[in-house]
């Protein structure tokens, strides 16, 4: 039972991969240390079993056969806690703050927000590089 769900997440893994490689010229995305993800959070074999890093893996070589572009955005960057429309910075945000609240009237889910701001990141990397 374990295999097939492994070989169906490959499956996934493998078409998923393929479409965002022939659709974008450029993916962006958080560079996660998920093995101290998995252990300091409280996420555990969660985190593991996701598969995320062999996702990355497969989407890095797909794009680079396309001649296109995986942006790994710094972990360090504080993705939650910007602002993606005015830029204002929370000094703190618990992570069980689920809704980011901002002065300047922006109210939505705070993984949306990280989102957006990952991609504008992305977007100022690669301008950069270019």
């Amino acid at each position: 039972c374990h295999e097939k769900i492994k070989n169906q997440r490959k499956d996934f893994q493998h078409k998923l991969s393929r479409e965002l490689a022939e659709r974008y010229d450029a993916v962006c995305v958080e560079d996660l240390n998920l093995k101290g993800m998995s252990g300091g959070l409280h996420l555990g074999k969660g985190v593991q079993d996701n598969g995320y890093g062999q996702f990355l893996f497969m989407l890095g070589y797909k794009l680079e056969e396309c001649g296109k572009h995986l942006i790994k955005v710094d972990r360090y960057f504080a993705s939650s806690k910007i602002c993606s429309v005015c830029g204002h910075k929370k000094k703190e945000l618990a992570l069980s703050d689920r809704m980011y609240v901002c002065g300047c009237g922006n109210r939505m889910d705070r993984d949306v927000n990280a989102t957006v701001n990952i991609r504008e990141e992305g977007k100022r990397i690669y301008k950069e590089c270019a």
